[in-house]
């Protein structure tokens, strides 16, 4: 369970290929915390650390997570928003995120809002995954590449967010273009409601 609260970006350093899988090697300032079967967020995509080398450590996705997510997408070189599990001792200063990517979405505008950012994102709609709660409201919580945010201006198919110049210095939103391509996690109360409804 995350909060989609960003520690840090990592820098993946290697790709393997095997099989159907992927294996990703990164560099992070914490890797010397990290242990084996250990769950970080990567993008807001849940992966399980399998091999520790100094400062990098090694996690593996299957062909599910990346047909489903950005990872595929990713090259040596490219940072990746990354966050630990998150401890049930603590206040949750973002919102529940499972760090089950549910699709992806692009980039369609970027708009100036005096000193910070409104990002717009469209996505394929599909009006079967929406009546079980792949949508957003308005004023609701979103997961973008693994960042708890608040949307703006929903539609069928896209919404806004406002990115603070620290979030956008922070994470991968400094990257981001038109035609980017982020992961979503749409919110799990959400899903719940949508999927009670259709059990009333």
């Amino acid at each position: 369970m995350f909060s989609g609260i960003i520690e840090e970006m990592a820098t993946v350093v290697a790709i393997e290929h095997d099989k159907e899988n992927i294996h990703f090697t990164l560099e992070c300032s914490f890797t010397n915390e990290l242990k084996i079967d250990q769950s970080v967020a990567h993008n807001g995509v849940c992966l399980t650390v399998v091999e520790l080398d100094g400062n990098r450590y090694t996690v593996t996705a299957m062909k599910e997570t990346i047909i489903r997510s950005n990872l595929g997408l990713w090259n040596v070189g490219d940072k990746v928003n990354i966050e630990r599990s998150m401890q049930m001792n603590g206040r949750l200063d973002g919102h529940i995120v499972q760090g089950h990517v549910d699709t992806t979405a692009i980039c369609s505008a970027i708009e100036d809002a005096n000193g910070s950012t409104y990002f717009t994102f469209s996505y394929e709609f599909n009006k079967e995954q929406a009546s079980r709660g792949y949508f957003t409201v308005d004023k609701g919580s979103v997961t973008v590449n693994g960042v708890s945010l608040t949307v703006v201006s929903p539609t069928r198919d896209s919404f806004k967010v406002a990115i603070i110049p620290y979030t956008k210095e922070h994470t991968n939103f400094c990257a981001i273009e038109l035609g980017s391509v982020v992961n979503l996690e749409f919110d799990i109360i959400g899903k719940y409601i949508a999927r009670m409804n259709s059990l009333a």
